[in-house]
């Protein structure tokens, strides 16, 4: 094998631990045999972004980081989250505001940091929560980087409590990777709903995104949905009535980046119902999960969107304790290509916690979807969104845990599976403990969650795949706020803390002379 491929092999090799690509192979140059089979390697870097969390000044919000402990690492690194700066305040097309905020970014210095600038919230060590407390509509979006040790499977949530108001209640949301397209079904421009896109950029250099709205007769028309443009390290909330005229009551909503990279989620407000974060859906395919219902939801409805010019046949299943049934009078759902398809579930859950499973009637399409999940009845009613999501896979992370307003659910839609639960130790005092499950094939069960022994603070939970067919999960956070029964649901996807690395026929060392 000759220098020019050993090179090739060694520069992907490093792409991928720092970068957590999968690694490629090559064959040598006569064609003969190609590298060694790929190892796993801890990720040494990764980063995120977590959205300004609200506007109302009763808003409470914690920040909590949590990394598993995972063999392998470096002995060293960090992870921290730095504000994003002041947010731009700009409504889509406010040119004269965002050239103010650039011009104080262009004195402060390269992305509008200066030396001045602390962070947030820093780790302490892999095991264990930290956590940080904010008050008020003052708190900005955040921006965070972990290397070393503290990368592998980095995990930041950010939990909002809103007294009263439009979108009172709990609010939750995981902070994301950062990417360059987003879908979002069950978005609403309704006039009882207040729905912003939240758009967050980590870099150096501004970032030119494009927002598309989608209803039941397909696009709406935008104004100024095209080439907004997001400052570096800042974020950008955007008021989906303002680009639209429309109201529609079930909205997709599609961000895709022209040139660099944001964190989007979607913050959707009710007058009546509460509010809460709605995640990004897994990328269009064929076939989709949405996992834990929580069993004491009043009210479920289903919004799938077809991005493409063919229409979708699916068939509609709901995943229960006993079993695979079908939801009574919505065996399959026709979803038109560009179109939305809604329905209401109603109260399907029956006291049983469930999952929605969502598969071709006859050849496959790719779709997006999310459900909205409502509890409780009259003015003490509240909502929560969840995303058609990615399995555990090796091992997923939900932090902001405690000891009673903790609910975990796990479905196994294609074959039985065993998983183990670790409960870390608290923020503020405890030790870890794990707990192994078994979830039959066609099911969801809500296990019985770990607590840590002596726990004191918060504490997270990680769901590790052990044998079986592909799982999925999510995390229902509870809590009683001014007689409502406050909720938050959040999905568990695979945490991408390892990546493939090949491993080559020959000694490199030669190269590092």
């Amino acid at each position: 094998m000759n220098r020019t491929t050993l090179s090739f092999i060694a520069g992907v090799g490093a792409l991928a631990a720092v970068t957590g690509f999968a690694a490629l192979t090559s064959p040598d140059a006569s064609g003969a045999s190609p590298a060694k089979a790929a190892a796993e390697l801890p990720v040494e870097r990764t980063s995120l972004v977590c959205p300004a969390p609200s506007s109302s000044d009763l808003a409470e919000t914690t920040y909590t980081s949590f990394t598993p402990v995972t063999k392998g690492t470096a002995s060293d690194g960090k992870a921290e989250l730095l504000s994003a700066g002041e947010e731009s305040g700009a409504a889509a097309g406010d040119q004269s505001a965002k050239d103010e905020k650039a011009g104080k970014d262009e004195k402060a210095g390269k992305g509008g940091r200066t030396a001045a600038d602390k962070p947030v919230l820093t780790a302490k060590e892999p095991g264990k929560p930290v956590t940080e407390d904010a008050s008020g509509a003052d708190s900005p979006a955040l921006v965070g980087t972990a290397d070393g040790k503290f990368a592998p499977g980095w995990t930041v949530q950010q939990t909002t409590q809103v007294a009263a108001g439009t979108g009172r209640g709990l609010q939750g949301v995981n902070c994301t990777a950062p990417d360059t397209e987003f879908w979002f079904p069950g978005a609403s421009t309704a006039p009882d709903r207040t729905d912003y896109v939240h758009l967050t950029n980590p870099d150096d250099s501004a970032a030119v995104v494009d927002i598309e709205l989608y209803g039941k007769d397909g696009a709406l028309e935008t104004t100024v949905g095209e080439g907004i443009t997001v400052q570096p390290h800042s974020g950008e909330p955007i008021l989906l009535s303002t680009l639209t005229s429309e109201k529609q009551d079930n909205v997709t909503v599609h961000v895709s980046v022209r040139s660099g990279r944001v964190g989007a989620s979607v913050q959707a407000l009710d007058d009546k119902l509460g509010g809460d974060w709605l995640a990004a859906s897994v990328d269009p395919t064929g076939s989709l999960v949405l996992p834990g219902i929580p069993k004491d939801a009043t009210a479920v409805r289903l919004v799938v969107f077809a991005p493409g010019e063919a229409d979708a046949d699916l068939k509609v299943r709901l995943a229960s304790p006993s079993g695979s049934i079908t939801p009574a009078g919505n065996e399959t759902l026709h979803v038109k290509g560009g179109m939305i398809s809604a329905v209401d579930l109603g109260d399907v859950m029956r006291g049983e916690p469930g999952s929605l499973v969502l598969t071709p009637s006859d050849h496959s399409v790719p779709v997006v979807a999310a459900v909205r999940v409502v509890r409780g009845k009259g003015a003490a009613q509240e909502t929560a969104f969840i995303p058609a999501g990615r399995a555990v896979g090796q091992r997923a992370t939900a932090v902001d845990n405690t000891a009673k307003g903790t609910r975990l659910s796990v479905t196994a839609p294609s074959a039985t599976a065993e998983i183990k639960v670790t409960a870390s130790a608290g923020s503020e005092g405890g030790s870890a403990v794990s707990k192994t499950y078994t979830v039959k094939s066609g099911t969801t069960q809500e296990v019985e969650v770990p607590v840590p022994s002596g726990l004191k603070g918060t504490y997270a939970l990680t769901v590790e795949t052990v044998s079986g067919g592909p799982v999925y999960a999510s995390r229902t956070l509870t809590s009683s706020l001014d007689g409502v029964s406050a909720f938050t649901v959040q999905a568990l996807p695979d945490d991408r803390g390892m990546v493939a690395v090949p491993e080559a026929d020959e000694d490199l060392s030669v190269l590092q002379k």
